[in-house]
């Protein structure tokens, strides 16, 4: 795998996604739709996930390939492959909040070693390199070269002062009742994968989620965190979080930095 090739072309793929995103972000009104399990999905997610798909399939032919979109026609088991959320945090996106993302990642051996997470409202791009740390690019976008970046680790956590982020959109009382085995002295809500992004930056130090996920939801936020220093975990034995599960769905999990003492489950 020429994983310098691969991240040139994730990156270009969702700095793309994300001008179509947000061209129907910006227009006065968009469709939407319910999808079999009762969750939206908008003409955006549906014009991303096309336009990513068909540059992945067209650049990497052959690689296995999982996007949200066309979840019913993938194979239930798979080690390695690309596997892509065109827009993570849809109902932030209807209540047109800004936090919402383009992920792209490769799993290989089902560890997510690279991955992309751009955030088109809020001008964000985070990414691994090639050699797999990662970095968040600054300054202005352009799809065919990586600008300035910025090298991102996680921080060095106070476990007497945690800073934790939980999800904006599904937040619960399962949650809020782990939350509060932690000494913390501050949280914040963010939508989509860049909870992860905020854990790789030092912005965070824990981001627990106990609730329903799907592999594309967390891969390129998890490949980010990785090559920032930062862990993904089972919820329930602390083993660390594989990919390429039948039907791709995630256990509950814990994001965290090294140095967080992790409570357990029960």
């Amino acid at each position: 795998m020429d994983h310098q090739t691969l991240i040139g072309e994730m990156r270009r793929l969702a700095i793309a996604a994300g001008n179509r995103i947000m061209e129907i972000y910006d227009a006065d009104d968009f469709a939407v739709k319910l999808k079999s399990d009762e969750s939206p999905v908008t003409e955006a997610d549906e014009a991303a996930d096309a336009l990513i798909s068909d540059g992945l399939r067209a650049a990497f032919p052959d690689i296995a390939l999982v996007t949200e979109e066309q979840a019913a026609s993938h194979a239930q088991s798979v080690a390695t492959f690309l596997i892509v959320d065109p827009l993570d945090g849809t109902r932030e996106f209807i209540h047109r909040r800004g936090d919402f993302t383009v992920n792209i990642a490769l799993v290989e051996d089902g560890v997510p070693t690279r991955g992309v997470v751009y955030a088109p409202a809020k001008g964000r791009m985070f990414l691994t390199l090639a050699d797999g740390s990662s970095v968040e690019e600054t300054g202005e976008l352009n799809p065919d070269t990586i600008g300035k970046t910025r090298t991102i680790r996680t921080g060095k956590p106070d476990n007497s002062a945690l800073m934790v982020v939980a999800s904006k959109s599904h937040r619960d009382a399962a949650t809020d009742a782990y939350i509060k085995r932690y000494a913390v002295r501050d949280m914040t809500s963010a939508g989509s994968s860049l909870k992860f992004c905020l854990v790789a930056t030092g912005e965070a130090d824990l981001y627990p989620r106990l609730g329903r996920t799907m592999e594309w939801d967390t891969a390129a936020g998890h490949a980010v965190l990785h090559g920032a220093g930062g862990h993904v975990v089972r919820f329930d034995d602390h083993a660390p979080l594989r990919y390429g599960k039948p039907g791709f769905e995630n256990p509950f999990f814990i994001a965290y930095a090294p140095g967080v003492e992790l409570k357990p489950a029960s």
